[in-house]
């Protein structure tokens, strides 16, 4: 890019050798506000209507938000008309907060409290700008001035509160923001948010909310940990403030940001379901409460309904959820890559043998089913997937467990069948490729009858007698053998006709279904000529089902080769 990189100044961290952030763990959720219906919405190409907000107010209440920003009343008469239509139609629980957000301008402060008169429960959410850059390109003042704004706009609002409570019953909290805080010198954000607090006369028994917004990402997410903990140490009334967290997402690290904020010390965190919001977006609560809950902490917010959710956000947006988005995407829980595959397998394995109280499963971070998701596939099929992928999609959606010694061959196989079609393949056409190449096989062999007996061979043995009629093309033959088994019995009685040259090497066997009409599968491998080959038959009995299986891994053998036996 040229030299273009020289005309940008780096961001001066502050001075905190003795900072204690890096040593704290987050060991319960903050408070959460969803800035959504106002942050998220005027971000939006076609902001949301009437209707729209309406169902995105109740989902929200619905995840377990106390503390929603409904939107900027004061702004534009949309914005004015649904917060009434909430507040008109008693929409909002008794146990949530509705929140609005105002310039500190007295006459955008007076439409603001015409606004919210009849509500119940109300954070008066009021800011100005205050870094140094807008200061000076934007305002034209010093920092006094910056102060002067602040603390008139808190003194009228202090006064309205009074008036509208004295023949309201409404409970009236407040909530300040030093916009630009992230571009603000340090002591001169201290010095803002002390004087707001004195006016409004903040206690420790009746707290106002400091949000201290990261309002464009300009520094790695340590440098605002160290703010947020630089101002908590200097505030003179930092009993009396709740500290709260609005970092937006310019750099791509809001996330990270926002969990060493609330290690620094803030109580509170505002944000927006899938980091919706002004040009790269707000922190995304749902990524934040959902790492919460990977680490053992209960988040205090529900998103066991995922997909929902999703569907109601893209509808309501116009928006897409990215399909590697953390925990809600529709891929996250999805591994194409082979050593995934094998590695998720064994895990799920794993579980159900150890029986664990713990989700060990590798390459997932959490339980799909806590997301409402256990229905998905977890494992799918494309160029890249392993021999294990495809063992597995055929044990989790059609119950078939190819021994492991199968898994290379098979895979093998789909993996083809993937290059040929330039894509991925459903567990379906996982399925119609096992079909066609296992249980299909009939040619050039073909057993059309058969009839297996026991004997007595004297001495306690048993011999059994295997009897049936095999067609070759279009020759029916009659075969005959004794063994020590129907496998055994059935080898001998194709050396007959000529089919003496394949080795008995291995055989598993598993029900396929269950009840009534119970089948067995037989998964037999043969050497033949120093090769090893997989058959697969399906029968009500067991001993039927392998000597199928042998059919099928001959007729496999021959057809891969081009040969003929007789």
């Amino acid at each position: 890019m040229n030299l273009g990189y020289k005309k940008y100044k780096p961001f001066q961290p502050i001075a905190l050798p003795d900072r204690t952030w890096p040593d704290k763990t987050i060991t319960k959720a903050p408070v959460w506000c969803s800035v959504d219906m106002r942050d998220g919405n005027q971000a939006l190409v076609n902001p949301m209507n009437l209707e729209q907000k309406l169902e995105f107010f109740q989902m929200l209440c619905q995840i377990g938000f106390k503390e929603i920003e409904v939107g900027f009343p004061s702004a534009s008469e949309t914005e004015y008309e649904i917060l009434r239509a909430l507040i008109d139609q008693d929409l909002i629980p008794s146990d949530v907060t509705v929140q609005v957000l105002v310039q500190a301008r007295e006459h955008l402060i007076r439409k603001t409290f015409e606004a919210i008169d009849g509500a119940k429960n109300v954070i008066v959410h009021f800011y100005n700008s205050t870094s140094t850059l807008q200061r000076k390109v934007v305002f034209n003042t010093d920092m006094q001035g910056v102060i002067d704004i602040a603390v008139e706009g808190a003194r009228l609002i202090h006064r309205l509160t009074e008036e509208m409570t004295a023949h309201n019953d409404i409970n009236i909290r407040y909530e300040y923001s030093p916009e630009s805080f992230s571009g603000t010198e340090m002591d001169n954000a201290v010095l803002i948010c002390d004087r707001v607090l004195e006016e409004l006369g903040a206690t420790p028994e009746n707290k106002v909310i400091i949000n201290l917004p990261n309002t464009v990402e300009m520094s790695t997410p340590n440098t605002y940990a160290d703010q947020i903990e630089y101002c908590c140490r200097n505030m003179k009334h930092r009993d009396a403030a709740i500290i709260s967290l609005h970092p937006h997402n310019d750099r791509g690290t809001a996330t990270a940001a926002t969990e060493l904020g609330v290690m620094a010390g803030a109580d509170r965190v505002e944000g927006t379901l899938f980091g919706n919001g002004e040009r790269t977006g707000n922190s995304d609560i749902m990524n934040l409460a959902m790492n919460l809950y990977s680490q053992g902490v209960d988040p205090e917010l529900d998103f066991s309904h995922m997909n929902h959710i999703r569907e109601v956000y893209e509808r309501c947006t116009e928006l897409k959820v990215h399909p590697r988005h953390p925990y809600a995407g529709q891929l996250v829980f999805t591994a194409f890559s082979g050593s995934h595959q094998d590695a998720i397998n064994k895990g799920v394995n794993f579980m159900q043998k150890e029986k664990s109280p713990y989700w060990e499963v590798p390459y997932l971070p959490i339980d799909p089913a806590d997301l409402g998701r256990q229905y998905e596939p977890i494992i799918r099929i494309n160029s890249q997937s392993g021999k294990g992928g495809a063992a597995f999609v055929m044990h989790q959606s059609f119950g078939y467990v190819l021994p492991k010694a199968m898994h290379p061959e098979f895979g093998k196989l789909v993996k083809k069948a993937c290059d040929q079609r330039g894509r991925e393949i459903s567990p379906d056409e996982v399925f119609q490729i096992f079909q066609e190449e296992y249980l299909d096989v009939s040619e050039p062999y073909n057993l059309l009858t058969y009839k297996i007996f026991e004997e007595d061979g004297g001495s306690g043995q048993v011999i059994v007698d295997f009897e049936g009629n095999v067609r070759h093309h279009h020759v029916t033959k009659a075969i005959s053998g004794k063994g020590n088994g129907p496998i055994d019995a059935f080898f001998n009685a194709i050396g007959e006709i000529g089919l003496n040259n394949y080795q008995f090497v291995s055989y598993s066997e598993h029900a396929i279904s269950t009840g009534a009409n119970s089948q067995a599968v037989s998964y037999i491998q043969l050497r033949h000529d120093g090769e090893t080959l997989f058959g697969v038959g399906v029968d009500s009995n067991i001993s039927v089902a392998s000597i199928k299986g042998i059919i099928c891994a001959i007729n496999r053998n021959l057809k891969r080769n081009g040969e003929e036996e007789s």
